[in-house]
C-alpha cells in the first residue's frame, strides 16, 4: 500500500490589473488511486513594497522563481513595465 502526495497547479487567474492568483491542488493517492484532494491559493503582486521612517518607498521585485513554470510565464506576461509602474504608484498612494 503506497501513499503518495503531489501538488498540481489547478488554476491561474489574473485578478484586477496586477494580481496573479494561483490555485494549487494537493492530491493524495493510495496505490495510484486518488483518495483525497485539498486546494490552497496564493496571490502574487509584482513587488513587495515597504516604506521607511523617512517616508521613502522601497519596491523589491517579487521572487517567483520557485513557482511552477506556467505561473512564472503568466506573471512575466502580465507584469509589463507599465503595469509595474502603475502598481508602484498605487501602493505609494495608499495611507499607511
Amino acid at each position: 500500500m503506497a501513499i503518495t502526495k503531489q501538488s498540481e497547479v489547478a488554476k491561474i487567474e489574473v485578478v484586477g490589473t496586477w494580481n496573479v492568483q494561483v490555485a494549487i491542488d494537493m492530491i493524495i493517492k493510495e496505490d495510484g488511486v486518488e483518495i483525497g484532494r485539498s486546494r490552497t491559493r496564493k496571490v502574487f503582486q509584482p513587488y513587495t513594497s515597504s516604506k521607511d521612517s523617512d517616508d521613502k518607498w522601497t519596491h523589491t521585485d517579487r521572487d517567483i522563481s520557485a513557482e511552477a513554470t506556467e505561473v512564472q510565464a503568466v506573471a512575466n506576461a502580465v507584469w509589463t513595465d507599465t503595469v509595474k509602474a502603475n502598481y508602484k504608484a498605487f501602493v505609494e498612494s495608499q495611507e499607511i
